[in-house]
């Protein structure tokens, strides 16, 4: 476990939030499943790193209730009441843009859809991050989410913003803009409420 790693769990603590390392995924299974109880009521946010360790199949294969948002032919009313369900769910479990080596969490989301459960609501909340995500400082963390993951992720969403042609975030002001919500976890009030699960390599945006 490298340095920054062992420094941000360590801030983490600080402010109230826990932090874990897993070397691969199949450690991070281990790790999620210890969150898990049979008939928990499970959300989730977007998330490239879920879909790539196997975690959303890990929860679809369980004994869960999986408000599953990546369904086939699912509606917009349908999508949007079980962004509503997010906030009672036992376990929200999502990724992040970017954590500092200071223990904070930042994220850049289109309609809020996956920073408002992880603010309030479920009684857990996991995040899971590849050690590429992490930063030095809050400053990084915005830079890393604006020039590296947002463009990534509007050409992965299929966007026709400046950014998925340019490759990089020149803070336009297109209809598809996905880049509207910027929010910072610097502490919670309840510990151990939100979890961030550093997963060793480059996973995700």
């Amino acid at each position: 476990m490298d340095k920054i790693v062992e420094k941000a769990i360590k801030n983490l603590k600080r402010n109230n939030m826990s932090g874990y390392y897993a070397g691969n995924p199949a450690e991070l299974h281990v790790i999620i499943g210890r969150f898990l109880k049979e008939g928990d009521t499970i959300g989730c946010g977007d998330s490239v790193t879920l879909e790539q360790t196997g975690i959303f199949d890990l929860v679809r294969e369980g004994a869960y209730i999986f408000y599953d948002k990546h369904r086939p032919g699912l509606s917009s009313q349908e999508k949007r009441n079980i962004y509503l369900k997010n906030f009672t769910a036992d376990v929200f479990l999502t990724g992040a843009n970017a954590v500092t080596a200071g223990g904070e969490i930042f994220n850049i989301d289109g309609n809020g859809s996956r920073v408002a459960p992880m603010l309030y609501g479920p009684k857990k909340v996991i995040i899971v991050v590849g050690t590429n995500k992490l930063t030095g400082t809050v400053e990084e963390a915005i830079q890393r989410s604006r020039q590296i993951a947002a463009p990534l992720d509007a050409e992965r969403l299929g966007k026709e913003t400046p950014c998925t042609k340019l490759g990089k975030c020149i803070d336009c002001r297109h209809p598809q803009r996905i880049c509207n919500d910027f929010v910072l976890i610097a502490r919670q009030f309840e510990p151990d409420r939100i979890n961030v699960v550093f997963l060793e390599g480059t996973y995700g945006y």
